[in-house]
């Protein structure tokens, strides 16, 4: 309630749900599967891949979906809503129920990218989560705390494990979004995405800490405005920041001085300039071509430069060269102007 909320059911993060109690753990435990779950969630040989250990309705994601489509069925007639349905899927543990195993077709997925040598320098980000030590978040499951000794069957079983996870997800949000039509109609605005990716063993990683890849940038974004009778593709650059901007333009209001742009607005504008990720000492900017990544922590300390363009897959950092000097300087200069932002009017 003090966060502005005037109804909550939580069901978080799947691993914090299995270890502390939340609305979610609660109802699971009386159904009989929490301990099940907390089990196979903290088993260390399973490394964060299993099957769900339930029945499929009882999977968190799927819980979530049908908590928000009774609330918003049970919703009195006219009254204004926003909504924030949030699943913890399909961030790991990848731990989809075995039956949507068949809803995947592994031959049509893109083999892993992979790329000899491209850890060797103890200077990239990533050298001490593939070879050893730990690092990014999977890292300690890991054979010697090395990325590059799982195998391959175990990182065929994690995608399988994601993707079938993403199709239950889907099914969760059709029965969302069949609620709010009956309840509302066309006068609808929903904004699906979401808050990072996943490495998934492309460049033989685990996870998304401290990662600048695309596999982890590059997130779904699809809008549906009230009054949208045709569907159209974008190429220009959107963020979060929106999200905001895009809810309260399309409810009337006046949008508040902020970092973000009515997503309509931002692409007949031809999208972000430059788009920004931030967390806990880790900072990264990119202008579509090329990217910079910053990280800066304790016993933490890289810096990286990709230049998309004429190295798509991200093998290479290019930091140290001197061609990339002045795009370099021009990506760190609009980042500090990002942050020292002035938003007041």
């Amino acid at each position: 309630m003090s966060l502005g909320m005037d109804h909550l059911e939580m069901q978080d993060d799947k691993q914090v749900s299995v270890w502390y109690y939340d609305d979610y753990s609660v109802k699971l435990e009386k159904a009989g599967f929490l301990d099940a779950y907390r089990e196979a969630t903290w088993d260390r040989e399973k490394g964060k891949v299993f099957p769900f250990p339930g029945p499929a309705q009882w999977h968190p994601d799927a819980w979530t979906g049908r908590k928000a489509a009774e609330y918003i069925e049970a919703l009195d007639g006219d009254a204004p809503l926003f909504t924030w349905v949030s699943f913890s899927g399909p961030h790991y543990p990848f731990d989809a129920p075995a039956e949507y195993y068949a809803r995947v077709d592994m031959e049509k997925l893109d083999p892993r990218i992979i790329c000899e040598g491209e850890y060797d320098d103890a200077a990239r980000i990533h050298h001490r989560s593939y070879h050893g030590a730990d690092g990014i978040d999977g890292a300690h499951a890991a054979p010697g705390r090395a990325c590059k000794n799982f195998t391959e069957g175990y990182w065929t079983e994690l995608r399988r494990n994601y993707l079938a996870n993403v199709a239950l997800i889907d099914d969760a949000v059709g029965h969302i979004l069949d609620a709010a039509k009956r309840k509302f109609g066309s006068n609808l605005l929903v904004i699906f995405t979401a808050d990072h990716g996943e490495m998934l063993g492309n460049h033989g990683l685990w996870g998304k800490h401290n990662c600048g890849y695309e596999d982890v940038w590059n997130i779904p974004m699809i809008v549906k405005y009230p009054d949208a009778e045709e569907g159209a593709v974008s190429q220009a650059m959107v963020m979060l920041t929106d999200i905001l901007p895009a809810c309260v333009k399309a409810a009337g209001g006046t949008v508040p001085p902020c970092d973000g742009m009515d997503f309509r607005e931002n692409m007949a504008a031809g999208g972000h300039r430059y788009v920004i990720g931030e967390g806990e000492g880790y900072l990264s900017i990119s202008d579509g071509t090329s990217k910079y990544i910053h990280i800066q922590k304790k016993n933490e300390n890289f810096r990286e430069f990709i230049d998309m363009a004429a190295d798509p897959l991200e093998t290479v950092n290019g930091i140290r060269d001197p061609a990339n000097a002045g795009k370099l300087s021009e990506l760190r200069e609009r980042a500090l102007e990002i942050l020292m932002k002035d938003l007041l009017p």
